[in-house]
């Protein structure tokens, strides 16, 4: 009797999952977080239940190169011929690469003129790419300091432009966004800050790649692509997981800096800056009271990106591990503006942030989800302050809400599953360790690249766990 009972609960359970696959709807992941506001959170039905999480299919896909990022996702599009639902992913050399997500074959495959000379060194790119919303190009970063256009329908290169001046030295380390014809790209520095270089905003016509505007966080008064040595300051790396975050009601960008010199007029180390959307103006801007401190101490503000919450605030976690409520009306204008903030919580664990908060709102209520090194917490925003919901003691890189579940992968290998609201802990999906990988799901399919750019690897592991019959 037992086997049999075993055998209906199985089968009904099958018959469950081949189900919820079929009722999944068609959708798109065109960037890191799925919008320019990077909330990292799907809305929309996935197929994948606290009820069937544990029972999803998995298969490991091997890459040629390791995607220290997060993939992007584009469904029913034209590749060489024939539809596909597609993945696009960047390797740590450059590679960037469209797969098949059912059979996890390579499409195709852009390798920059650079990978050779640069495959096994320390010059290494973290990016994810950004698709066009007409769904006919991507655009993907290499750690030679171009961003190139791509097509989707073969990989071939429409046009390739620079965004640094010293590419051995400015890193391309965060995601692209794209928000009406433009790029947005951010460039970083090195691990042990090595000068010269300074963090800038590159605005790019996607049209035609032509570099409209560069905006620089250090000698900030010169506009364009500068030599790097030719500022007497260096550093203030924009390095944040999700680079640049755009406010879709009217392009504004913001951006928070890493470590270095602040005087409140050209130089930005350690700040949060809200750019108008062509980044010619500053419209606002905030810096710790104890700025001097973190510099000294290398404690970057901008370990991590603003996160928008709505309602007028901004959440920045930094290496300090704390969390500060900003408002934006609060930090306007040019003036400098040090302290505003409305409220600091701690990090989950109280240690460094390297990772980008989710937000997810439904139902009227705007959750916060953070994970470091040591914890992964929730807040909902209450009467304009975060409100702890729950914590644990779990690592985790930058989370990933969908369906009221809460995905968040482990650098030491497992991609843990939450009930959101709860914290309650529904599953863990084996998977190898990672550094700031991050997964997507969608589409009946959860997406997450394995590995470690600073391992300088030149293959890698994409994990991808499906609903039965997907």
């Amino acid at each position: 009797m037992k086997y049999w009972v075993m055998i209906s609960l199985l089968l009904g359970a099958s018959v469950a999952i081949a189900a919820a696959a079929q009722s999944v709807p068609p959708q798109d992941w065109p960037m890191f977080g799925g919008n320019v506001q990077s909330t990292s959170a799907n809305l929309k039905s996935t197929g994948i239940t606290a009820a069937n999480v544990g029972e999803l299919t998995h298969r490991q896909i091997k890459l040629d190169g390791t995607v220290d990022a997060s993939a992007i996702y584009l469904h029913g599009v034209t590749i060489r011929g024939t539809h596909h639902n597609a993945i696009f992913v960047t390797t740590t050399y450059g590679k960037t690469l469209a797969l098949d997500a059912g059979s996890g074959d390579i499409l195709w495959e852009y390798t920059p003129t650079s990978y050779q000379k640069l495959a096994g060194t320390r010059q290494i790119t973290n990016s994810t790419p950004v698709a066009d919303p007409n769904r006919q190009f991507i655009y993907a970063a290499s750690p030679d300091g171009y961003i190139q256009k791509l097509a989707v329908s073969d990989g071939h290169r429409v046009w390739r432009t620079s965004i640094t001046k010293l590419p051995q030295r400015e890193k391309m380390d965060s995601p692209l966004k794209f928000f009406q014809g433009y790029v947005i790209a951010v460039t970083a520095g090195y691990i042990g800050d090595r000068p010269p270089y300074q963090g800038h905003v590159a605005i790019l016509d996607g049209n035609s790649g032509k570099l409209l505007q560069a905006w620089n966080s250090l000698c900030s008064n010169r506009t364009g692509l500068m030599e790097p040595g030719s500022c007497p300051q260096s550093d203030s790396a924009i390095w944040g997981r999700a680079g640049a975050v755009i406010d879709p009601s009217n392009g504004d960008i913001f951006i928070t800096t890493g470590n270095g010199d602040w005087n409140g007029k050209t130089d930005w180390g350690d700040s949060l800056i809200e750019l108008n959307a062509s980044a010619k103006k500053m419209l606002g801007n905030y810096t710790p009271a104890n700025t001097e401190e973190l510099n000294e101490r290398d404690l970057d503000l901008g370990s991590t990106s603003p996160v928008l919450l709505g309602d007028d605030l901004i959440a920045q976690g930094g290496k300090d591990g704390k969390i500060r409520l900003l408002s934006r009306k609060s930090i306007a204008g040019t003036a400098p503006h040090k302290d505003h903030e409305l409220q600091i919580v701690s990090t989950p664990s109280g240690t460094d942030l390297f990772t980008q908060p989710a937000v997810w709102q439904h139902g009227g209520q705007t959750w916060m989800f953070a994970a470091d090194n040591g914890g992964t917490a929730a807040w909902e925003l209450e009467n304009g302050k975060l409100q702890e919901k729950w914590k644990n003691g779990t690592s985790g890189t930058s989370p990933f809400e969908a369906g009221g579940l809460l995905f968040v992968y482990a650098r030491e290998g497992g991609l843990n599953v939450y009930a959101a609201a709860s914290g309650k802990h529904i599953a863990t999906l084996p998977c190898g360790p990672g550094h700031w990988n991050s997964p997507i799901v969608l589409q009946g399919e959860i997406i997450l690249p394995e590995g470690n750019a600073n391992d300088y690897a030149t293959s890698g592991v994409l994990d991808i766990w499906s609903l039965s019959g997907h």
